[in-house]
């Protein structure tokens, strides 16, 4: 039997029943006081998969809208590079109202707060399916910006108070799909929509499906809230926003010719602000990002070890697409199919996430499946057109698996330690550096390509410049192996059931 020192996640279920300790709701629970019974076998699936039907509307919407820029640059009569600012203005919406999410959660309630974050995103995807002009879909981005910013964090914080600690595993693999699948299918269905429909569709699909999660969200969601919500830190939220959206909107400019002096600038006032914050993190009791998280060990080595696996992930859907299609000749829809043996592998890995976690617990895990995970993207590089076309899908379905369980694991132990009244903190932070990492992993494959033409003077990529860019963004996963050996050998033990 592991010998448990810490309290965490959910481990006070039984203090809770006994009335020693608050429930999760924030009312204080007293013996005679009557107890909700812990969740359903069932309920953690139903719960899971409603929070995972918003993500996975988030995630898709930003992978498709990539493949219609072209045709909404000619419907708007400006060039294709000016709408990046589309992209970059939902990338500030987040990073200013992911850091603040958890905070509005512990006030106002996370189911209250997940249902209006849902109703922003749609209003803004209409709003976005709307426009005639560049000016109005950038508004209207930054409105859509604004629901995925708290849809990210506080789906993952309904979950974690709504789902018994036994069964955080089986409910996190399912959570985690969204972010892999997302921007696997998307480019194949925003392909089909511009050449078939209209590219305001991809907006429009939006809807039925927000208009059905509020529904769910409403049936089959408890509502929960900080028992002791934090003030507001105004201080701590404009510096934190203007460091995130400088640092987003700079790494995504390095890739872009001629603007590699503006993008330092920007990257230097990112890490300017974030200096500023960090003194302001340290002097006040409840910063919007706290820090002070890091100190807890699990957390801090699933954010770090996390966060070097992301920017592989990050990279991944945004390469091979592109070495497909302009390295082996093939079209978009033939590209798209044989990228999705990637969420092939991902559902593959669902049910035996568990097991897997059971039998060789966290540590061993990690690092297995981290070096698994990080071969299979770099055999990726050197794929060629004379290779088989099912080796090339089966290398990919593995690959996604062996992902897709590496973020299972990562979003699971991360709150193990964490005590129930800071995990509104929590979530908000893991989500900042989450989302800030997926993007920089977009950022670090787009630079390594765009060196590989500069270096050869080409002005279009060839497959030895997707070869380095491919090892480039999985040596920095595979560096992730360092942290994942320092996590304890009986890590996770409860949340896995491993004794």
């Amino acid at each position: 039997m592991v010998r448990l020192r810490r309290r965490g996640l959910a481990s006070i279920n039984s203090e809770i029943r006994d009335g020693i300790v608050p429930a999760a709701s924030g009312v204080t629970v007293t013996p005679e006081a009557p107890v909700s019974a812990a969740p359903k076998a069932r309920d953690y699936r139903i719960v899971a998969m409603i929070i995972a039907c918003a993500l996975f509307m988030e995630q898709m919407d930003a992978t498709v809208l990539a493949t219609a820029l072209p045709t909404m640059a000619r419907d708007f009569g400006v060039p294709a590079p000016s709408l990046s600012s589309a992209l970059t203005a939902y990338l500030l919406a987040l990073a200013i109202f992911i850091p603040a999410s958890g905070r509005i959660a512990d006030r106002f309630g996370a189911k209250s707060v997940f249902r209006l974050a849902i109703v922003i995103f749609v209003a803004g995807s209409a709003l976005c399916g709307q426009a005639t002009n560049l000016p109005f879909l950038i508004l209207a981005r930054f409105l859509q910006g604004m629901g995925g910013a708290m849809m990210i964090p506080i789906g993952r914080l309904v979950l974690l108070r709504s789902v018994a600690k036994q069964d955080m595993v089986s409910a996190t693999s399912w959570l985690i799909m969204p972010a892999l699948i997302g921007p696997i299918i998307g480019p194949p269905i925003g392909g089909f929509i511009v050449t078939y429909l209209d590219w305001r569709w991809i907006f429009y699909l939006n809807i039925p499906i927000g208009v059905l999660g509020l529904v769910l969200v409403t049936l089959f969601i408890d509502e929960v809230r900080g028992e002791k919500p934090a003030r507001t830190d105004i201080t701590g939220f404009l510096l934190s926003g203007v460091s995130l959206g400088c640092l987003l909107f700079g790494f995504e400019m390095t890739s872009r010719s001629g603007e590699l002096v503006n993008a330092l600038m920007l990257i230097a006032i990112g890490l300017a602000s974030g200096a500023l914050y960090i003194r302001h993190a340290r002097r006040r009791e409840a910063p919007i990002l706290d820090l002070s998280l890091m100190k807890v060990p699990s957390f801090r080595l699933s954010v770090i070890g996390g966060s070097l696996t992301r920017i592989t992930q990050g990279a991944q859907p945004f390469l091979l697409p592109l070495m497909l299609q302009l390295g082996f000749g093939m079209s978009a829809a033939v590209s798209g199919t044989i990228t999705i043996a990637g969420a092939i592998g991902s559902l593959a890995m669902k049910s035996l996430a568990p097991r897997l976690l059971r039998r060789f617990g966290f540590r061993d895990s990690l690092i297995v499946g981290g070096l698994a995970a990080t071969a299979g993207y770099a055999i990726c590089g050197f794929f060629r057109p004379s290779w088989p076309t099912p080796l090339i899908f089966l290398t990919l379905m593995a690959s996604g698996f062996c992902m897709s369980f590496q973020f299972t694991a990562y979003n699971t132990i991360a709150y193990d330690e964490i005590p129930p009244e800071r995990m509104s903190a929590a979530t908000s932070f893991y989500a900042t550096f989450q989302q800030l990492m997926l993007s920089l992993g977009v950022c670090t494959g787009a630079l390594a390509l765009h060196v590989g033409m500069l270096a050869g003077d080409r002005a279009a990529p060839r497959l030895g410049d997707f070869t380095v860019a491919f090892l480039i963004v999985t040596a920095i996963s595979a560096s992730a192996t360092i942290w994942n050996r320092r996590f304890d050998k009986d890590a996770g033990a409860e949340l896995s059931g491993r004794r």
